[in-house]
């Protein structure tokens, strides 16, 4: 078996020649093959560096970064605990200015009200004295109309006995033909009165 031809297939890695275990490179190309990280000769230096990276990494953590995070994370909450006292602060003040307000408006309805009622009453008043004085006009008109109509009435009254004796006296004539007296026709009007 020493000059057996193994055939190559396509795609496949070239098969390692006798002695020679596969994954591991030949001695002849200077190394003994596979990971150094797994070969204990080289894990001092390893366990060296991963000390010196790890305390390096430590310290710059410790004062460094965590310190800024520190800091910032202490800013920004003095920055909130300040904003949303600052809104409190705001916050009170329209509630005090929302307050002042509603007190100045239920003053000014109050003081409407009051000039309304006020001047309710003065108009009623100046109503009242224009109605007593309109009334009092129209009495006195009253008054003097009603005294013109006693004296039209009268003096009508004492014309209608003129007329009646010469409405009586025409009468007469024309039915008798004769003249009868304005004394005796007054004395029959009279009696007929």
């Amino acid at each position: 078996m020493a000059a057996e031809e193994i055939p190559h297939v396509p795609g496949a890695a070239p098969a390692a020649p006798e002695g020679v275990h596969a994954g591991t490179a030949p001695a002849e190309h200077g190394g003994g093959g596979g990971l150094p990280q797994f070969k204990l000769e080289n894990w001092s230096g390893q366990i060296v560096w991963l000390l010196l990276i790890f305390i390096v990494l430590y310290t710059l953590m410790a004062r460094v970064f965590i310190p800024r995070l520190r800091r910032v994370q202490d800013t920004r909450a003095q920055t909130i605990a300040s904003a949303v006292a600052e809104a409190r602060r705001v916050q009170d003040e329209a509630d005090a200015q929302a307050a002042a307000a509603r007190a100045e408006i239920d003053q000014a309805r109050t003081r409407a009200r009051s000039v309304a009622a006020e001047a309710k009453a003065k108009a009623n008043a100046e109503f009242a004295a224009r109605q007593a004085e309109a009334d009092a006009r129209i009495a006195e008109e009253v008054a003097a109309a009603e005294t013109r109509i006693r004296g039209l009435r009268d003096s009508a009254m004492a014309s209608v006995g003129d007329i009646a004796v010469e409405t009586a006296g025409a009468m007469v004539q024309r039915l008798t033909g004769t003249a009868v007296t304005a004394a005796d026709l007054r004395a029959a009007v009279k009696g007929a009165a």
